[in-house]
C-alpha cells in the first residue's frame, strides 16, 4: 500500500512540475554512499543522494551561514510539497516584523516547491525563493536546493531516509 500511495504522490509532484526547469547542476558520481542515504557535504555546498553500486545523485545546495551549521546523522520525519512557512523564534528575534505564517508558493515563502524537514524538526531540506542563494552558506541551517532538484529528490525519498550532515 505504501509503494502505491508514494507512486500516486510522484506523479502528482510530476504533473505539477510543468513551472519548474531542469537544473543544470544535478549529475551522477562516483561515491560511496549506502542506497536511500542523503549525505550533504557542507564544505562541499553539495547533497548526495546514494544509488548504490558506487554511484550516487549530486546535487548543488545552499547550507547553513557561519555559526549555523550542523552536522550529524538524523532522518526524514515529514515531507510537504508546496509548504507554507513559519518562522523559528531565532528569526523572529532577528527579524521583529516577519509575517508568523507565509503561505504556499507565496514570493517571500523561502521554502519553495517542497520540504523534507528532518528528525530535528527545525531543520528541513527544501527549494528556495532565491535561487541565486543555491551554492553558498546563506541559511540558518536548513540545506536548501533548487525548486527543479527539490522536486526530483521529493520523489526518490520518503519518510525515514536517513540524512547525514557533515563538514
Amino acid at each position: 500500500m505504501r509503494n502505491f500511495i508514494t507512486t500516486i504522490a510522484a506523479i502528482a509532484v510530476m504533473a505539477t512540475l510543468s513551472h519548474v526547469t531542469p537544473a543544470a547542476a544535478r549529475s551522477v558520481v562516483a561515491a560511496d554512499i549506502p542506497r536511500g542515504t542523503i549525505l550533504v557535504d557542507t564544505s562541499q555546498r553539495r547533497l548526495y543522494l546514494g544509488l548504490g553500486r558506487g554511484k550516487a545523485l549530486s546535487y548543488t545546495v545552499a547550507v547553513g551561514r557561519a555559526g549555523k551549521q550542523w552536522t550529524g546523522t538524523t532522518r526524514i520525519r515529514s515531507k510537504h510539497w508546496k509548504p507554507s512557512w513559519s518562522p523559528t523564534a531565532e528569526i523572529i528575534r532577528e527579524n521583529p516584523g516577519i509575517q508568523r505564517v507565509i503561505p504556499s508558493m507565496a514570493p517571500n515563502n523561502p521554502m519553495g516547491v517542497a520540504a523534507l524537514v528532518l528528525g530535528k524538526k527545525q531543520y528541513a531540506i527544501h527549494g528556495t525563493n532565491r535561487p541565486s542563494k543555491i551554492g553558498k552558506a546563506v541559511s540558518y541551517g536548513c540545506i536548501r536546493m533548487r525548486n527543479a532538484d527539490i522536486a526530483d529528490l521529493y520523489t526518490r525519498v520518503g519518510w525515514g531516509t536517513r540524512v547525514i550532515v557533515q563538514r
